[in-house]
């Protein structure tokens, strides 16, 4: 049912629970992951259009999902990285639409009134224009 789940990463604590689902989903359907970070700092915005060098948090975005991949990987699982650069709901649906994804997953915080106004503005654009499910793994509590 899911060929290939996008896998969106925050890089925060808070991947740890989405990540431990997908481990024990992905089996289930013979899927392959695409972990995906959406770098959204100066540099990554603007990197094309200004033509800039690789920022240090790009840098450390693509170190950090090589982990999380190595960690899958050592589950036997396939798994491949991509660092999107800009919006960050813009960058999930762009690669989950280019990759051909069955399944978007994602964190939430289950935050309320001002933290979703805040926090959630990225779940909601993907969740309202994705064109396949959405699927929404709470992240564990600090």
């Amino acid at each position: 049912m899911y060929k290939k789940i996008l896998v969106a990463l925050e890089n925060s604590r808070s991947d740890r629970a989405l990540l431990e689902h997908i481990a024990a989903l992905a089996p289930l359907h013979k899927s392959e992951l695409l972990l995906v970070h959406v770098a959204d700092g100066f540099a990554a915005r603007n990197y094309d259009k200004l033509k800039l060098a690789e920022s240090q948090e790009m840098k450390d975005d693509r170190a950090y999902l090589e982990d999380s991949a190595e960690q899958l990987r050592a589950r036997d699982l396939p798994v491949e990285t991509r660092l999107a650069l800009g919006d960050p709901a813009t960058g999930i649906l762009r690669t989950a639409a280019e990759e051909n994804c069955d399944l978007i997953a994602m964190t939430t915080h289950g935050h309320r009134l001002l933290g979703d106004i805040i926090y959630g503005s990225t779940i909601n654009e993907v969740r309202h224009k994705a064109d396949m499910p959405v699927l929404l793994v709470r992240a564990h509590k600090e």
